[in-house]
This record gives structure tokens, sequence and C-alpha cells, in this order.
């Protein structure tokens, strides 16, 4: 049974840093693209970034250069620093995985998702 639980989300101020966590069990996380998403009150579900198998990341333009992706393979789980908040980051965060060979932002290509978990920033 493959299970994907995140960590770590919380409320912090504007300039801010969390880092999240997903641990991952049943699926092995350097075989598969594994990304975050997040999704804002009244918006869609957006990827944040992926780490694909080969170790390639990639990241959305509002992210970029704030946020960091990354993997623990020996603790088979997936990280998401994410430094230098601004109030547009506040989101509920998923972590997901998908193919051992096709990656991208794209909800549609994820299996697996874990429940996610909140991160509020104020100004």
């Amino acid at each position: 049974q493959v299970q994907l639980v995140e960590s770590g989300g919380g409320s912090v101020q504007a300039g801010g840093s969390v880092r999240l966590s997903c641990v991952v069990s049943g699926y092995t996380v350097s075989d598969r693209c594994m990304a975050w998403f997040r999704q804002a009150p009244g918006k869609e579900r957006e990827g944040v970034a992926y780490v694909s198998s080969g170790g390639t990341t990639r990241y959305t333009d509002a992210v970029r250069g704030r946020f960091t992706i990354s993997r623990d393979n020996v603790e088979n789980s997936l990280y998401l620093h994410m430094n230098n908040l601004t109030p547009e980051d506040t989101a509920i965060y998923y972590c997901a995985a998908g193919s051992p060979s096709l990656c991208a932002l794209r909800s549609d290509l994820f299996n697996f998702w874990g429940q996610g978990t909140q991160v509020t920033v104020s100004s």
C-alpha cells in the first residue's frame, strides 16, 4: 500500500522559512518522479517543484530561487525547503508520486497524493 504523509506546515511571518517533509511508504522515491503541489483558497492546484528519478529538479517561476526540493533515498522521503515566504505562498501543500520516466508539473501525471499540510504566511 502506497502512503505519502506530509508534515512541517504551520504559520510563519513574511520573509520566514519552512521545511516540509513527506515520508513515503510502498514506493521508492528515487525510482519515481516526486513533486510538491499547492492549492490556495479559491484557486486551482498548481505544481511547485519536482525531482525526477534521475535527480533533475524543476520549479514553477513563482518559487524559483526561494524554494528547494530534495529527497533522501535512505529515509525514503521528499522535502521542500521554502525561504523568503510571502503571503502569496499561503496554501495547502501536497506531496505527490508519479511515473518512473515522465516528469512534469502536471497533476494528471501523479498517481499518489498525500493528505496535504497547511502553510500560512502572514504579512
